[in-house]
């Protein structure tokens, strides 16, 4: 292994021609929404061709793929982004990529092992009954080889990301959902006329055609990098000098696995606590009076309708942990404590300050919601508690992300069994009571998401001295509070006037973001360094309120 050597300040400020975590956050949220947005096209069209039956095959096979697409990464992205952002940090650049190639060398193993097994094991999962339906078979077969493709894509995507890269992640992404979206549309039309199973193995091919499109996305940024340091680094790589000490393979793969193994097992945690849903809820729904029928419509209306509005809620905290791990990693690697400390601060008042807003939109909303995109009025109880999960959920996901990137990447893992268990207990206690119903399961996944947040907040704070701004927090508690009050009379009286549901809720939704927001900038709820951050507009927004006098006049940037 080599380390360049750096004698001045210009080189050390190379870097990599990187992305601060913001303009990463930015980036990666954008290209969320954007391939939401497809993807909720998509299944419009892809629905209206194969129909309810159809698109049950497609369910049928898409679990199945999930799993193993998962098993096979095993966290790995996650853990080639932590080790090379650290690389790069010490610039250390033939150490990054000699772990991307030792990296890209395991994931072509396991992705093509567990490939060849979800093809070896469609016959065996229909004749055991896993799959209930024989026809979901090709749909397996056709899904298989799109695992190898993906697992190479992720860890693609976890190098890039080392590199602070963010772009080419979210380019990737936009294209992937393009192409799989067409390629869904046109093979479920063209094969059809075959029948339901050819048609819905012909929509599944689509996640196939799409991996290899992102892959060569990729393929062409990872080109660009490679050029990038050549012409930063290009002497210095001819003349490095080697180490006292040389990592072997074996030890960068020993060191990816122990990163990698708790990342891998939290994913998987996931889809257990679903599964672990699917049988208590219903189940306790019918203990507390329910019938079968109505346990089913009432289970449909909390993973269904209130789940993917949190999600989509959460799509910045989201991207921002994705931007967060390896800029903590580099900070880490440069024993810049106070960095990290900074950026943790930042990070969660970031989520706090899109977080609360979005709750309170769903929580005071959530029956003129649930029925203007679901058509079902009758599922705003499960939405409104689901509302709570939103603010838990950013700072989950914040706070995973700063562990990670400070490699303890085991206690994220802990924390969520420790939390699956208590969703367990209150699903099972909850559920049951004729008064709490369904939102008794609300209030467990909002329970979920608190105790894994809260105790990732502890160790936190036991490894970098954070605890959260109790003042700042409390800024934005009273702005969220005000702007409550405003969505909820805004709604009333304009709805009471004119009996315009969309006009009343959405009319709603913008006075109430402006509230929010003047009320957040009076209280002194926004803070300069965190405006400063935010590309594009950070800056030009500081000197609009410093010219209104929010910030004092040296202040300003």
């Amino acid at each position: 292994m080599f380390y360049i050597k750096n004698e001045n300040s210009e080189q050390e400020n190379k870097l990599s021609r990187g992305e601060s975590f913001l303009k990463g956050t930015l980036v990666l949220t954008v290209a969320s929404f954007v391939v939401k947005v497809i993807g909720s096209l998509n299944w419009i069209f892809v629905s209206r061709i194969l129909g309810g039956e159809g698109i049950g095959l497609y369910q049928m096979a898409f679990p199945i793929y999930f799993f193993a697409m998962t098993v096979s990464q095993a966290g790995v992205p996650v853990a080639i982004s932590i080790i090379t952002a650290q690389k790069v940090a010490l610039k250390d650049i033939l150490g990054a990529k000699r772990v991307f190639r030792i990296s890209m060398g395991l994931m072509l193993v396991t992705g093509l092992i567990f490939s060849v097994l979800t093809y070896l094991a469609a016959d065996w999962l229909i004749e055991w009954q896993f799959i209930r339906d024989e026809r979901a078979r090709l749909a397996v077969t056709v899904l298989a080889p799109t695992v190898f493709f993906v697992t190479l894509l992720a860890s693609s995507r976890g190098y890039l990301q080392g590199w602070q890269r963010m772009t080419p992640t979210a380019l990737s992404q936009i294209v992937e959902q393009i192409v799989r979206v067409i390629t869904m549309i046109l093979l479920a039309s063209l094969l059809l006329p075959q029948g339901l199973s050819m048609a819905a193995a012909g929509a599944s091919s689509g996640a196939l055609f799409g991996a290899v499109g992102g892959l060569l996305v990729l393929i062409y940024f990872h080109i660009k990098l490679n050029r990038d340091i050549e012409k930063d680094y290009g002497k210095d790589l001819q003349n490095a000098a080697p180490t006292e000490t040389t990592e072997s393979g074996l030890q960068i793969v020993k060191k990816i696995f122990a990163l990698s193994l708790p990342v891998s097992a939290a994913s998987i945690m996931l889809p257990v606590v679903s599964n672990l849903d699917l049988m208590i809820v219903p189940q306790r729904l019918e203990v507390a009076g329910f019938s079968v029928n109505q346990a089913t419509e009432l289970f449909g209306y909390l993973t269904g309708m209130a789940v993917p509005l949190v999600n989509l809620a959460t799509i910045l905290t989201a991207s921002m942990a994705v931007s967060i791990v390896p800029s903590i990693s580099e900070a880490l690697a440069l024993k810049d404590m106070k960095r990290i400390y900074n950026q943790t601060a930042a990070s969660v008042r970031i989520s706090n300050l899109v977080c609360f807003p979005a709750f309170v939109v769903v929580f005071v909303l959530a029956e003129p919601i649930a029925s203007l995109i679901y058509n079902a009025p009758r599922a705003g109880d499960a939405v409104m508690i689901s509302a709570v999960s939103i603010v838990l959920l950013g700072l989950h996901q914040v706070s995973t992300a700063v562990l990670q990137g400070l490699g303890h990447t085991k206690i994220p893992m802990v924390n969520m069994i420790l939390a699956a268990a208590a969703k367990v207990v209150l699903n099972w206690t909850l559920v049951a009571i004729p008064s709490f119903g369904i939102m008794g399961a609300a209030w467990a996944t909002a329970a979920d998401m608190g105790v894994a947040a809260f105790i990732n907040l502890y160790f936190i704070h036991r490894y970098i001295g954070y605890g959260i701004e109790i003042k700042q927090l409390g800024k934005t508690i009273l702005a969220a509070a005000l702007m409550a009050a405003v969505v909820k009379l805004f709604h009333d009286a304009t709805f009471a006037g004119w009996g315009i549901e969309v006009v009343s809720t959405f009319g709603a939704i913008i006075v109430g973001c402006a509230v929010y927001l003047i009320a957040l900038i009076l209280a002194g709820g926004i803070l300069k360094s965190d405006l400063t951050r935010i590309p594009m507009i950070g800056n030009f927004a500081v000197k609009l309120l410093t010219r209104l006098g929010v910030f004092k006049k040296e202040e300003a940037v």
